[in-house]
């Protein structure tokens, strides 16, 4: 009898510290499970390359969110007396990191404009509808020439649609999370691995767009103008989403790792 009650005590914590951690190997899965899933789709030999790396980012970027969105549902909530709320309203800003989370959503809005000014600025070919936006057409010494790969609606198409699902089911998940229980630190923990995935997802595919702009400005001949927009800006925009890319990547997968002294400061 003594036996059977000792192993029930043992199996109650056992249980409770699984669920502990259930947000953790969420996240971690998330991440699992994009790699594999880009694994896949990078062995799709009937797309061309560029379109390949496209649909890996944008699968993986989407996989990372999925996993983070899992992990908050999965959070354990305190179970412990109810405690007394602060008078100060409790904002989503006061969650997100705040000199990586502006600088995140920044880059949201300018991968937005890059990929609409790409669109735009791609060339049409109306008897192949289904491919425009592959290239652009410059005049270079009085000849025209086509230069590409070219991140217009025939590659940009996808990463649109990644924004469109990810960015107010994120929006959603930081004010879910902002204004709903638990402890100060448990809140910040889930809302910046929010944070993270939605700034994987944006970060990887504006380095990638970045890339094929630059490739596709500096194999032309008339390098004047086109390679000083490439030196001064996308190189730098590159470098700068290579970062955001690594932390992002880190944020997911431990968001304390990240610990800011200039954290909000608790409300409870």
């Amino acid at each position: 009898m003594i036996r059977g009650d000792l192993s029930m005590l043992d199996t109650a914590p056992l249980q409770h510290r699984l669920l502990d951690h259930a947000d953790h190997y969420a996240r971690w899965s998330g991440l699992a499970i994009g790699l594999v899933v880009a694994q896949e789709l990078s062995t799709l030999g009937h797309i061309e390359f560029e379109q390949r790396v496209v649909f890996c980012l944008t699968a993986f970027g989407l996989c990372a969110v999925a996993g983070v969105l899992l992990a908050d549902a999965l959070t354990l909530r305190p179970q412990d007396a109810v405690r007394t709320a602060s008078l100060a309203p409790r904002l989503v800003r006061d969650h997100v990191p705040p000199r990586m989370g502006p600088l995140i959503a920044l880059q949201g809005v300018s991968l937005v404009a890059l990929l609409v000014i790409t669109a735009a600025t791609a060339s049409v070919d109306g008897d192949r509808m289904f491919i425009t936006g592959k290239a652009v057409d410059i005049t270079c010494n009085g000849m025209r020439a086509t230069l590409g790969p070219w991140p217009g609606l025939y590659y940009s198409l996808p990463m649109f649609g990644a924004l469109a699902i990810a960015t107010p089911t994120c929006v959603w998940a930081l004010r879910r999370i902002a204004h709903g229980p638990g402890e100060e630190q448990q809140r910040r923990d889930r809302a910046w691995a929010v944070t993270g995935a939605w700034g994987l997802l944006v970060s990887s595919q504006q380095l990638y767009a970045v890339l094929m702009i630059s490739v596709a400005l500096t194999e032309t001949g008339c390098a004047g103008t086109l390679g000083a927009i490439t030196f001064w800006v996308f190189y730098p925009l590159a470098l700068l989403n290579l970062f955001t890319v690594v932390w992002s990547l880190v944020t997911v997968v431990a968001p304390r790792a990240v610990e800011d002294e200039d954290g909000a400061p608790g409300d409870e």
